[in-house]
């Protein structure tokens, strides 16, 4: 099951799992220093990426790439809050600009098909970025491609109006002025601050650009791509929306003016149990299948398929539990600190990856992955299982043991751990988190509900305690800091609120010196770890059950599609 959520620097995917281990932390060591010396191994040794990279000529013309998605969207718009999920964006990647490419390295550069100019400099101390568009780049509906595309995102995004419900205004917020330079096809976007992750605007890491028609009115922004996606402008076009199948079929488009796609035609089908997905792959039904952790045995079938490879590699992204800071139970730190303590990572972490021949390593960052250069265990304490310390806490707020649970004012301590019913992963890791908090004398009720309104009716609403899901992660981890963690973001699920974390994120934000960033991301970090908005678990892996003759698809880490290559060598 692939239910993503798209962020600035982040997405959000749910996971399948093994059968849950029947007791709660106690079961558990901490690891070994030998077995965190092999993870460490392990991970040294796994690519960073692992696509069949074959150059452009080299690939066949012609044929269809059938694919898998695990949540239909009903919100095409990728700047809405609704529509930010990570599905969305793979959708979108071949129908819509994404102004700057990054590859294997995380490094970005111009998108020329879109932008054959991107300046960065410094006017007058104040940081202004000068994109000059194609002059061929013009929207399906006919409409050129033109600075005013920029200015509309811009507006929409900022936050000044609140009728508009973005998903982020991480960035947006710190423009200043989006004008018009020497032509219409010429825009200068002028920072009122510094930001450093400014290739992340106007791109995939954020959102796609689309036409400024779409963005103008708040009505717009709502309804335009509300089940439909009226403009497009790039090298695949819409043939079909087929909401009975919840299938998306793209087709070449002949009008694009770049390098002509390798393929006829991509179909995205909505797969939602990932057994069946890989079972799909097998039965050839799927050109790919993503392989979920927590279930190695659709890793061994996947093996098992006929002209087929796995494809793996290190990707930005990674697993958590979300703890709901406004929830009636836990909106007293010294409570969330003791769920903390109570939930051994490890053993979540173990379950997940067991026999996925994937580094059993725990993550202590809630903003660089374990083989980021700015990686630094910031969990302290908190990351540490300790069950006597959980029990002192929640003593110490008033929460006495009375029989099998905690009671304070005749109240029972009572959590609930949202998960999307199709998801075995989650329900595993709900029934891990149910037995480790019920030694510490909190009930967990788990609680499925349906896949497809798993974000838009419980996540964003706040309509959860506890929650996991797995945030999917751009070239830009820095930028996660604010969109997920800052308060007021729409991306701030759980509510969190501290001025002191508020503040060292902007520091963060806007630092141009990249060393600096990362110490000043860092900071940040430690004070997110103690407000226990998020309880990270692992780097989630990024495996793949690919066809061997798919080249330039599969497990692609931070690199970004060229869908124009993606085809087949025989």
């Amino acid at each position: 099951m692939k239910v993503h959520y798209r962020a600035a620097a982040g997405l959000a995917v749910l996971a399948m799992a093994v059968a849950a281990c029947g007791g709660g932390g106690s079961e558990s060591k901490q690891p070994t220093a030998e077995k965190s010396q092999q993870a460490q191994q392990q991970m040294a040794e796994t690519p960073a990426i692992a696509i069949n990279e074959v150059p452009y000529e080299q690939v066949k013309d012609g044929g269809t790439l059938t694919v898998a998605i695990g949540q239909w969207p009903t919100q095409w718009n990728p700047y809405h809050v609704d529509g930010n999920q990570a599905d969305t964006a793979t959708m979108l990647d071949p129908v819509l600009p994404q102004l700057m490419m990054a590859d294997e390295n995380a490094e970005f550069t111009p998108n020329a098909d879109y932008v054959t100019d991107v300046k960065n400099e410094m006017v007058d101390g104040k940081q202004v970025v000068t994109y000059t568009i194609n002059e061929k780049a013009t929207w399906s509906d006919g409409t050129p491609m033109t600075w005013k595309d920029l200015e509309a995102s811009w507006k929409a995004m900022n936050g000044k109006d609140k009728k508009y419900k973005p998903a982020s205004t991480d960035g947006w917020d710190r423009i200043e002025s989006v004008k018009k330079g020497d032509s219409d096809k010429v825009g200068i976007i002028t920072f009122a601050k510094p930001y450093p992750e400014w290739q992340g605007l106007f791109n995939r890491g954020t959102a796609h650009l689309i036409p400024a028609a779409h963005l103008e009115t708040p009505d717009a922004f709502d309804n335009d791509y509300n089940q439909k996606i009226p403009a497009t402008a790039g090298p695949f076009k819409v043939e079909s929306i087929d909401e009975g199948t919840k299938t998306l079929t793209l087709v070449r488009d002949d009008k694009w003016w770049g390098r002509k796609a390798k393929l006829d035609k991509i179909i995205f089908r909505t797969i939602a149990d990932a057994s069946a997905e890989v079972n799909a792959f097998a039965n050839g039904e799927l050109d790919a299948a993503y392989i979920e952790a927590g279930n190695p045995a659709n890793l061994q079938r996947a093996k098992q398929v006929p002209n087929a490879e796995i494809r793996k590699a290190l990707s930005p992204n990674w697993r958590h539990i979300t703890v709901n800071n406004s929830s009636e139970f836990l909106k007293d730190k010294s409570v969330r600190h003791a769920i903390a303590y109570a939930i051994n990572r490890d053993v979540i972490t173990q379950s997940d990856l067991k026999d996925m021949e994937w580094p059993l390593q725990t993550l202590g960052n809630h903003v660089f992955m374990n083989n980021h250069k700015g990686y630094v265990d910031n969990s302290g304490d908190l990351g540490k299982y300790n069950l006597e310390k959980a029990k002192q806490l929640l003593d110490a707020a008033g929460w006495k043991q009375e029989g099998e649970y905690r009671k304070k004012d005749g109240k029972e301590f009572a959590l609930d751990f949202v998960i999307p019913a199709s998801v075995a992963t989650a329900k595993t890791e709900g029934e891990l988190t149910q037995a480790m908090l019920k030694e510490a004398g909190i009930k967990i009720t788990i609680r499925p509900v349906p896949d497809d309104k798993f974000f838009n009716d419980f996540i964003i609403k706040g309509d959860f305690d506890l929650v996991p899901f797995s945030w999917i992660g751009t070239p830009l981890p820095i930028g996660s800091l604010p969109q997920i963690y800052k308060t007021g973001s729409e991306s701030n699920f759980p509510k969190g609120s501290d001025p002191a974390v508020d503040a060292a994120i902007e520091e963060a934000v806007s630092e141009m010196d990249p060393a600096k960033a990362i110490e000043k991301a860092n900071a940040a970090d430690k004070l997110v770890w103690d407000m226990v908005h998020t309880i990270p678990l692992y780097q989630r892996p990024d495996i793949w059950g690919v066809k061997k003759t798919l080249a330039n698809w599969g497990a692609r880490g931070y690199k970004y599609y060229d869908y124009t290559a993606v085809g087949y060598t025989g």
